[in-house]
């Protein structure tokens, strides 16, 4: 059950995911999360790096889709300028809105990696979908009033992987 919870990778950003990298794993598609992953959960816009990131992946032929929890009107104001398709009230971690984006991309588990800051909806929500998972580290430390209480059960989650030797990387 626990092992739902560890993610495939372990990285800093979404910075650190570069395309010719996911390339020679096969990948073609990305689902990310939003808040804490691309941007601060309270910044609206894309910063300048997270449009050429995205501007990076199209380049190489990798489509984004964004899955978020968040309401429609808080996605929506940060995909539409990226052009990037996006699900809101995800209700993450239920696998159903990543097997749909799956779809919508006409790709195979196999070909996409899915990207967030939570083990409690990214990770669990990816791995029971059976997607590749990368946990980056949220962007800033605070969170809304729900997130708190997940990063509180998922500090006890990574302490006893990091104690049973599932996990190398620190906080």
């Amino acid at each position: 059950m626990l092992k739902l919870f560890l993610p495939n990778e372990h990285v800093k950003s979404i910075f650190d995911i570069q395309p010719a990298i996911l390339k020679q794993k096969g990948i073609k598609g990305i689902i990310t999360d939003l808040d804490n992953t691309l941007v601060a959960w309270d910044v609206k816009d894309a910063t300048p790096e997270v449009i050429q990131w995205f501007k990076l992946m199209k380049d190489n032929d990798i489509k984004v889709t964004i899955i978020s929890n968040n309401k429609q009107e808080r996605v929506k104001v940060f995909s539409e300028p990226l052009g990037t398709p996006f699900i809101f009230s995800a209700r993450k971690p239920l696998s159903r809105a990543f097997k749909s984006v799956a779809q919508q991309m006409e790709m195979r588990k196999d070909e996409i990696v899915v990207i967030g800051d939570q083990l409690l909806t990214d990770v669990l929500g990816g791995n029971f979908a059976g997607f590749y998972t990368i946990l980056v580290v949220p962007i800033v430390q605070t969170d809304g009033k729900i997130t708190k209480f997940n990063r509180k059960i998922e500090r006890r989650i990574l302490n006893y992987m990091r104690r049973k030797g599932k996990i190398s990387w620190e906080e």
